[in-house]
């Protein structure tokens, strides 16, 4: 209600929501509304204020009811990397274990530094009706509660304890979410007496307000010191990374790489920056990179990193690289940008390298340039072979290989855990910029569905008229299936490959790699599981709404996912691959995993030796 003084009377739930409603942001010289909508599920924490709040608004912030909260949260995360983290949804979720749930989604959102906003119940301020359903008590500090779990997976934190307070914490929380170098999960702990509070907010609080996101200008004397090292370089590489894409920087990119012909290796993060036929695009780095890739970074001398963190899949643990060589980091977050001593030049990637490109007057030498081609030819050789349809039993590979023969350059890939964001990054081609989703920051079982779920809500905002791809395990989709049922609910088509190897197979082929036998990862090899049997994962999927059917071999998984094209409807494609003869065995750099240091088991002991002797090229630190 409106009162006379220039201020209007609001429950703190409805001032929130009143507030998100008119917070928009320019995109390509168009203003969106900043917020897509929300994923909810409800309970007594959150049904009878923020619930009665959101209705009021259900065309403007459109809310999906979800099946499950740590799912709502990867479908807001698959959102934000859709929308290049320019827009986001938020999560609400009820007290106790609704939001306790969501911890995972956050700590996902929080590797992957994108912007996700969580509205979750908390318990009573007034404490008068203490102890209350699903509170958890702690004797010597009544203030500390599941929401405090929540502190170190996100990157603003607060609990409302007074209805004016939102008016310095909702602009402080979507500040955080729109910083390049800060961007993360929010999160507001809402008191279920705090949300039905009244405050006579001042109307201006809720005047349309218009967002941009930051870019930040580099440092010239940092941009100074990037040209020196670049200059006195003979075997430079450029490691482009997800931020290139949030930055917008894809041309920028290129271009940089063109006109001083440096070859460019792409993280996970940051596959499909540059298109896979581009001369100066050398492959995917790292522990699930290519050779081509690898052994450009072991011999470069000098690395231009943008817009990475330098995750451990990147850098092979750190032997990735010849210890000698320097490191040019070009990253929007400090933090980033100073790891094992790189020269840092803290700014937005698209205005760093241009400025870097302006001030370098300097070419790779030619046999750099050709050593670099010649690796990358060798690499998509390679390729080629493996994902051929028939060259070993069926596999994730051939699988990757009809998939990316038949789509549309434009449709969107997502993967995120176990074998598939390996197979992926090693063997998907790029047709498009920005067309691959692989959560490989928290590496989370269910962002596959879930995750797409949301990529798919964002694409229908942006290109309804392409699909949205998802490759996974029947280990991933046992964990976490449910948002296949929401994507037919809410009419937003995916296609799903759905490849069973019968059960937790990369990890079990961790486990023989290091000298273990297998054990708890396969259904076959599971001692608790006397008679083994596989899903019907056809039937499952069709329970749920999904057309689905079973193929036998690539070449009906292709017809099959032409049909999955033409439908409307969300598709499951069901295939089985082989668990142990199907995987990609070369492009792999060493990765840090701990083994055993004494064992009784022979294989054991040896594959610890054996792991440990390459140790020798880790960088520490420097």
């Amino acid at each position: 209600m409106k009162t006379t003084d220039g201020t209007v009377r609001l429950t703190t739930a409805q001032a929130i929501i009143r507030w998100l409603t008119n917070q928009y942001i320019e995109i390509d010289g168009r203003e969106q509304r900043l917020c897509g909508g929300g994923f909810g599920i409800f309970g007594h924490g959150n049904v009878t204020c923020l619930g009665e709040a959101l209705n009021r608004v259900h065309d403007e912030l459109p809310l999906y009811r979800g099946q499950n909260e740590t799912s709502m949260g990867f479908a807001a995360a698959g959102y934000a990397k859709a929308w290049l983290r320019q827009r986001f949804m938020f999560c609400t979720a009820s007290a106790g274990p609704g939001t306790a749930n969501l911890l995972t989604a956050a700590g996902l959102a929080h590797a992957n530094r994108l912007p996700m906003l969580m509205l979750c119940g908390d318990t009573f301020i007034t404490r008068l009706p203490d102890p209350v359903l699903q509170q958890m008590e702690n004797y010597n500090d009544p203030t500390f509660g599941v929401n405090d779990a929540f502190k170190p997976v996100s990157r603003y934190w607060d609990r409302i304890s007074h209805p004016a307070q939102v008016i310095q914490s909702l602009p402080a929380a979507i500040a955080t979410m729109l910083d390049p170098a800060d961007c993360g999960p929010a999160f507001l702990g809402l008191p279920q007496d705090v949300q039905s509070w009244t405050y006579d907010y001042p109307e201006a609080f809720f005047a349309r307000k218009v967002h941009r996101i930051r870019r930040q200008s580099p440092d010239q004397a940092e941009i100074a010191d990037a040209v020196a090292a670049l200059k006195a370089a003979e075997r430079p590489m450029i490691i482009a990374g997800g931020g290139v894409q949030y930055s917008r920087a894809v041309q920028e990119l290129t271009g940089f790489a063109e006109a001083h012909q440096i070859p460019v290796v792409e993280t996970i993060a940051g596959r499909a920056n540059m298109l896979a036929t581009h001369p100066l695009n050398i492959g995917p780095i790292g522990v699930t990179g290519s050779e081509s890739a690898n052994a450009v970074a072991e011999r470069a001398d000098v690395i231009l990193a943008v817009g990475t963190r330098l995750q451990d899949f990147t850098t092979g643990s750190w032997t990735a690289f010849d210890k000698e060589a320097k490191i040019v980091a070009i990253n929007a977050a400090r933090h980033d940008a100073g790891k094992h001593m790189s020269l840092p030049v803290v700014g937005d990637a698209k205005l760093s390298l241009t400025a870097l490109s302006d001030a370098l007057d300097y070419t790779t030498p030619e046999d750099w340039q050709g050593f670099a081609r010649e690796e990358r030819a060798k690499w998509d050789d390679y390729v080629a072979e493996n994902v051929r349809p028939g060259n070993r039993p069926n596999s994730y590979a051939q699988a990757i290989g009809v998939v990316n023969e038949l789509c549309n350059p434009r449709d969107r890939v997502v993967a995120a855990a176990g074998g598939l964001p390996a197979e992926v990054a090693a063997n998907w081609r790029t047709l498009e910029t920005g067309t691959v989703d692989v959560e490989f920051g928290f590496s989370c079982m269910g962002y596959e569905i879930a995750g797409a779920w949301g990529a798919r809500i964002a694409q229908m905002q942006q290109a309804p008229e392409q699909d949205t791809i998802t490759f996974c395990g029947d280990g991933s989709y046992m964990m976490l299936n449910s948002d296949l049922y929401s994507s037919v609910l809410s009419r937003k088509k995916l296609i799903v490959l759905l490849l069973d190897n019968g059960g937790f197979a990369v990890i079990n082929k961790l486990q023989n790699n290091t000298g273990n036998e297998s054990f708890n990862n396969l259904l076959s090899d599971c001692p608790t599981i006397p008679e083994p049997f596989g899903v019907d994962f056809v039937a499952h999927a069709a329970s749920m709404g999904a057309m689905a059917e079973k193929v036998a071999n690539p070449a009906e998984l292709g017809a099959a996912f032409q049909r999955a094209k033409a439908s409307d409807k969300s598709y499951v494609i069901v295939m089985d691959v082989d668990a142990y003869d199907g995987w990609t065995t070369e492009g792999h750099a060493w990765w840090e995993v701990g083994t055993p240091h004494v064992s009784e088991d022979a294989k054991v002991r040896q594959a610890h030796e054996d792991w440990e002797a390459t140790r020798e090229r880790q960088r520490r630190g420097v």
